[in-house]
Formats: C-alpha cells, sequence, structure tokens
C-alpha cells in the first residue's frame, strides 16, 4: 500500500534550477519555510549545459547569499565583447559605456553552487520527484501533491513559485482563459560544441556574415563553447566533429586573436530559437519565474539573467509579506517583472534578427544588417545602447 505524508511550508517551489534555488535560498536567509521539488535527478541538474554570461544582478544575488566564493576565483570578468560583420570586428566597450562589466561563468556552476550550499542552509531540495501536481492556486489555500520513494507527499503551502522551466506544469496550471501567450520561433538553430580548449579571443564574438551566425565564447580560461547558426532540419549526424571545427576555423580565423583549436567534444547539441512571454506571471497564489513565463533566443545571454531579476522581484515581494505583512508587493510583482521581461526579448530578437540570416530575407534585408552594424561601428550613442542592455538594464 502506498504510503502518504503531508506537511506545510510557506513557499512550495517547483524546480530546481538557478531560479527556483536562488529563491529558495533567498528565503531561507529570512527564515521562510520552504522546499524546492525537482523531477529530474540530481545529478541532471547538476551537469545541464546552459548559458554562462552573467550581468551584475545575478552575480548581486549570490554576493547577497555569501555565495559568490568560487565565482570569484574562477569567473572571468568581461569587459567588453564583440559584433563581427565579415572580417570586421566591432568591438562593444561595456566598462567604458556602462561603468560595469559581466561575468563568464557557467550556468552548470551556478547551480552547483546552489545546490552544495541547500543543507548546511537548511534548503530542502526533493530529487526525482515525480507526478508533481498544482491544487487550488487561485485560493488561500494552495497545495502541491508528488511520488517520491513510493510514497505520496502531500505539501500544503501560503504561495507557490513555479520555476520548473518551458515544459513544467506550473505554467499549466493557470487557466487558458486567463492567460495571454506571445511567440516568435525562429527559423534556425545553434549548433554548439563545448570543448576544453582555449577560446581563440579573451572576449566573446558574434559573428555575422554570408554563411549565417557564429559565436565564440569561454566557460574558462581553458573551456570553449562555440555556436553556429544551421537549418531546423540540421540534425547532429549531419555535424561529425572536424565539419563543426573547420567551419569555425573559416568563421574565426579572420577576426580571433588566437588560433581555433581543436579538442574532443564535451557536449554537442542542436537548440532552436525563440521568443516566448506569458502573461500574467501570478495566478491566485501562484507566481512564475524564469523560463516558465519566458523564453529568450541565446543571443544576448539573457535567459538565466532574467530568471534571477524575476527572483530579486519575488523574493523581495514574498520577504516583504511574510516579514512586515505587506500585501501591495506581491499584487505588483508580475507588473514590476513583465517590465523587465519585455526590454530583454526586445533586445535579444534585435540582436538575433541583426545577426543571423534568415531564409527569407534578400539582398535588400542583407543591405539593411550590413548598414546598421556600420552604424554601430560608428556611433557612440549606438553602441551605449547596446552595452547598457547587454550588461543588464537596471531593476
Amino acid at each position: 500500500m502506498t504510503k502518504n505524508s503531508r506537511r506545510r511550508v510557506q513557499v512550495a517551489i517547483i524546480g530546481a534550477g538557478p531560479a527556483g534555488l536562488l529563491l529558495g535560498h533567498l528565503l531561507r536567509a529570512e527564515g521562510i519555510t520552504c522546499i524546492v521539488l525537482e523531477r529530474q535527478t540530481r545529478c541532471r541538474v547538476e551537469n545541464r549545459i546552459r548559458a554562462g554570461v552573467l550581468e551584475t544582478v545575478t552575480t548581486d544575488l549570490l554576493q547577497r547569499l555569501g555565495l559568490d566564493e568560487r565565482l570569484k576565483s574562477e569567473g572571468l570578468v568581461e569587459k567588453g565583447f564583440n559584433l563581427a560583420d565579415g572580417d570586421r570586428l566591432i568591438r562593444i566597450d561595456i566598462a567604458a559605456l556602462t561603468g560595469r562589466h559581466v561575468t563568464v561563468y557557467g550556468q552548470t556552476e551556478v547551480t552547483r553552487d546552489l545546490i552544495d550550499a541547500a543543507p548546511a542552509r537548511g534548503l530542502e531540495i526533493v530529487f526525482e520527484a515525480d507526478a508533481v501536481a498544482l491544487h487550488d492556486t487561485d485560493s488561500d489555500t494552495p497545495s502541491v501533491t508528488y511520488q517520491a520513494d513510493g510514497i505520496a507527499h502531500h505539501i500544503d503551502a501560503d504561495f507557490i513559485a513555479g520555476c520548473d522551466g518551458f515544459h513544467g506544469p506550473s505554467r499549466q496550471a493557470i487557466p487558458a482563459a486567463s492567460a495571454r501567450q506571445f511567440t516568435r520561433d525562429y527559423p534556425f538553430g545553434w549548433l554548439g560544441i563545448l570543448s576544453d580548449v582555449p577560446p581563440c579571443h579573451p572576449e566573446l564574438i558574434y559573428a555575422h556574415g554570408p554563411a549565417g551566425f557564429a559565436l565564440a565564447s569561454m566557460r574558462s580560461a581553458t573551456r570553449s563553447r562555440y555556436y553556429i547558426q544551421v537549418p531546423l532540419t540540421d540534425r547532429l549526424e549531419d555535424w561529425p566533429e572536424d565539419r563543426v571545427w573547420d567551419e569555425l576555423e573559416s568563421r574565426f580565423a579572420p577576426l580571433a586573436s588566437r588560433p581555433v583549436i581543436r579538442g574532443p567534444a564535451l557536449e554537442m547539441s542542436i537548440a532552436p530559437l525563440r521568443s516566448y512571454v506569458f502573461e500574467p506571471m501570478r495566478h491566485g497564489r501562484l507566481f512564475l519565474a524564469g523560463d516558465a513565463a519566458h523564453i529568450v533566443p541565446p543571443t544576448g545571454a539573457k535567459g538565466l539573467n532574467l530568471a534571477a531579476s524575476d527572483v530579486h522581484y519575488l523574493s523581495d515581494a514574498l520577504i516583504a509579506f511574510f516579514g512586515r505583512g505587506e500585501e501591495g508587493a506581491l499584487s505588483g510583482y508580475a507588473d514590476r517583472a513583465l517590465a523587465r521581461v519585455w526590454k530583454a526579448e526586445r533586445f535579444s530578437w534585435y540582436l538575433t534578427k541583426l545577426m543571423h540570416r534568415f531564409p527569407e530575407d534578400g539582398p535588400f534585408e542583407h543591405r539593411m544588417q550590413s548598414a546598421e552594424l556600420n552604424y554601430v561601428a560608428e556611433s557612440t550613442a549606438m553602441q551605449t545602447a547596446i552595452a547598457e542592455n547587454y550588461v543588464g538594464l537596471p531593476l
């Protein structure tokens, strides 16, 4: 017979990605009881390959939690990045233009730091939580049920935070009649390769050319992450490693300060690109954060950082409610978060449109891209606007 377990927390958090883990740590630091439920294994969560460029909104949260020791010792401070048009490199000096910087530190490392610190800080994470379901989210008594270790669990909560990504159950718990969805699917994907080789350039290069988009980035001084634009019909079988390295050499040899060094692939994948926003980000006692509410193309590195800004707003609202009885911050969460979300969506869409070859575009559109890149190269005002968005708009 299946055993049953029932308990109560103040906040039930669905999803152990960076959004859910950050939120859990911030709430526990204020004495708020919470639990994080994750359907994947710990190993799977800790080894997911994701973004690696952190805005100060993200690094500030880690510093606030005192979980930035490894970030400070291993992260790479980037004071600029580059746009390339053919053989021309256009450097965007974000430090000079904004007085700020970004930090290269992989999302995988952020996740491991947050998981490793959880036991000592009283943050309970349940991995391999199956059949997670949300109940009565529009009432004063929401709850979550799940299965784990042969036991049926029931969690009563004051609030539920849906941080479970695009395919999780949280967004599905909001009635369709109450929702609006905004979507732009792009007609290409990114083929990525991760390898333990030194990067070909000390700063990221977003390259535009006749063959399409390519990105030279890094996770550390000895680990590189490269991407190239490919049709959605391509499969990994179409791209043996030698073909990928040949393509990267042809793209970055005229641009980079060092040669593209080849090495065995630690990971290869093809990811489609999408812009997506779900409104509202609150339904009753359920709040959405991160990829559960919005997706951005990886151009511009906004995904993880948008999740962090959501968590900044949501944690402040929940702390104000539980600590001081303030309900106003809770009611304002969705509007505050969405205002920043849409600005980040705009920038990611702009940079994607600027740097990629769209199959429906012709000579006119290609000339427009060149004209725009010429303007960026010659205009300090335009470079400043790009730098301000890249480094992260104010909260």
